[in-house]
């Protein structure tokens, strides 16, 4: 984008042709001819593992539940929420639910213990991480596996993960697991059966990629989960990330099943700008936008499972009817989605997918809550860019005031010191104080009329 083009006419023009390619190249591309009649409840869709379990195509990720103030004035997971939507999710077949001692402020495995043990322990998947981010002595790792254990209310883990390895390199994986004895240790409690199946899950370079593969003549991975979606499929933020296809076709070069983390890119897939938005209702007037981006992770053979973080019930119900009819996309459509993805690669967001790994900000500073409202309006085309643009004022004045209702004052991002404490737990590698810095700057000279 340059000049004085605004976001919104860029993607307008550049939307247009691709639009017109794509309509024309795709089967079936009137609204008519794709109405269909009412599909009736469905079944979820199932995928086999190795050892022959039937895993559910949608898996429920733990990490973004509702959250309520409690009787301290402190945030508190909302166990009645969490327990509803549990009950919906496994009455509908979701039988994977991946949490986390990191998640939720170390709310979320109780959380899930309370809602999960309602039901016979051998009727779902428990999948949780040793999360030994900040301190990796035997002493330390070995608590944060039996908190897990007593906290999920289990005595074995269907599914455990070395949590998030890759960001600091090879050297931070034998700091945390090799040398502190504890792949020694998980690869026994494998062999005892109190871990079913052992993986890791994956942010980093690639050759911190490539070695873990390596090792598994040695550990034998039994799973890996990546960040995949249409647009980290060619578009990751290298050289901190990895695409997608590459991970992928490593993995299934290995036959070593997947599970797909972050479908929705932090919720950035089910918000398209308008232009992306309608060309893909165009196509399938009678899916949502999020839907397509569901399809996509699901329509490759070696995915085990799709972790969505689904904190109400609407996406709740909207992704498992996605999965209980669920329709692979075809090759051309793949195609499609990888040119909106190329389009989408130019926007000037923030990589944030809301995780929330940041928090809390030891000065108070509402990270995802800045970040989320900044890319909100960078997708909308509601940036003021120059004095030059028509509407400047209105934008300007749209972009303050939302700001403030978005964000609290003290919390904003004026406030951020540069301590960096929040940037080694990212596991987009995003440089938080400069990102909050330049959106600080930004917003400095909207409100000096200084742009």
């Amino acid at each position: 984008m340059s000049g004085n083009i605004n976001r919104r006419d860029f993607l307008k023009t550049a939307g247009a042709g691709l639009a017109g390619a794509a309509m024309t190249s795709l089967p079936g591309c009137s609204p008519a001819g794709n109405k269909e009649p009412d599909k009736g409840p469905g079944k979820m869709e199932v995928r086999t593992a190795p050892d022959g379990g039937k895993v559910s195509l949608l898996g429920y990720g733990c990490m973004r539940w509702p959250m309520v103030k409690g009787p301290d004035g402190k945030d508190v997971i909302d166990q009645e929420a969490v327990n509803e939507m549990v009950d919906y999710a496994y009455s509908h077949g979701v039988n994977y639910y991946d949490t986390s001692p990191a998640y939720l402020q170390g709310q979320s495995e109780v959380a899930a213990g309370t809602a999960l043990s309602r039901y016979p322990r051998e009727s779902y998947y428990i999948a949780t991480k040793m999360s030994n981010f900040s301190v990796w002595t035997p002493e330390a790792s070995l608590k944060i596996y039996h908190d897990s254990m007593e906290q999920l209310r289990t005595d074995y883990f269907d599914y455990y993960l070395l949590h998030a390895i890759g960001g600091g390199g090879v050297k931070a994986f034998e700091e945390r697991y090799v040398d502190n004895g504890m792949m020694d240790f998980m690869m026994k409690e494998r062999e005892a059966g109190r871990i079913r199946h052992l993986g890791f899950s994956f942010h980093g370079r690639r050759e911190a990629f490539d070695h873990f593969l390596t090792l598994h003549d040695k550990y034998h991975w039994d799973f890996v989960q990546i960040e995949m979606n249409y647009l980290d499929w060619q578009h990751a933020k290298v050289p901190r990330n990895v695409n997608a296809d590459y991970l992928y076709e490593e993995l299934d070069k290995r036959e070593i099943p997947v599970t797909v983390m972050e479908p929705l890119l932090g919720g950035r897939l089910a918000s398209l700008p308008e232009n992306l938005a309608a060309m893909l209702k165009e196509r399938e007037p009678e899916m949502s936008v999020a839907s397509w981006a569901f399809r996509f992770a699901g329509s490759f053979p070696r995915v085990l499972t799709v972790l969505s973080g689904m904190s109400s019930m609407d996406p709740l119900i909207e992704n498992v009817e996605t999965y209980s009819h669920f329709k692979p996309l075809t090759d051309k459509e793949i195609e499609f989605l990888k040119e909106i993805a190329g389009l989408m690669s130019d926007y000037p967001v923030v990589g944030c997918t809301d995780c929330k790994y940041c928090m809390p900000c030891p000065y108070g500073i509402d990270i995802p809550g800045i970040f989320k409202h900044y890319n909100n309006c960078v997708n909308a085309g509601d940036i003021a860019q120059s004095r030059e643009q028509e509407e400047f004022r209105k934008l300007k004045r749209k972009y303050l005031v939302s700001y403030d209702r978005a964000v609290e004052t003290v919390r904003q991002a004026d406030h951020c010191i540069g301590c960096g404490q929040c940037e080694p737990h990212c596991p987009q590698s995003i440089q938080i104080p400069h990102e909050l810095h330049r959106i600080a700057a930004y917003i400095e000279k909207l409100r000096r009329g200084t742009l």
